[in-house]
């Protein structure tokens, strides 16, 4: 898996990165003391090079960081952290279950 580089874009609400001229994000709302992470996506031309997991750990780790709670709407969120129990912790009560 090749290492992209990550950006947080405020003004769009969206943690981004650029590979081989193709857009992949992650798109976030902020809401108080949480995220909600609402949509991941990554064109076809530069899926399955482990992108998008890429986004969601970065995602996941802005969050811990800045002490959020997250609302993982986005379904390709919600597996990554079933797949990576140590997020667990992140997701907002309301959400679990």
């Amino acid at each position: 898996m090749e290492a992209v580089r990550i950006v947080n874009n405020e003004v769009k609400k969206r943690f981004e990165t650029t590979v081989d001229g193709h857009l992949g994000v992650v798109e976030y709302k902020r809401l108080g003391d949480k995220i909600a992470l609402i949509h991941t996506g990554v064109p076809d031309e530069i899926g399955g090079r482990g992108i998008a997991s890429q986004l969601a750990k970065y995602a996941l780790d802005f969050a811990r960081d800045n002490s959020l709670k997250v609302l993982p709407y986005c379904p390709f969120i919600a597996r990554y952290i079933k797949e990576h129990p140590e997020y667990e912790d992140l997701v907002d009560e309301k959400m679990k279950g």
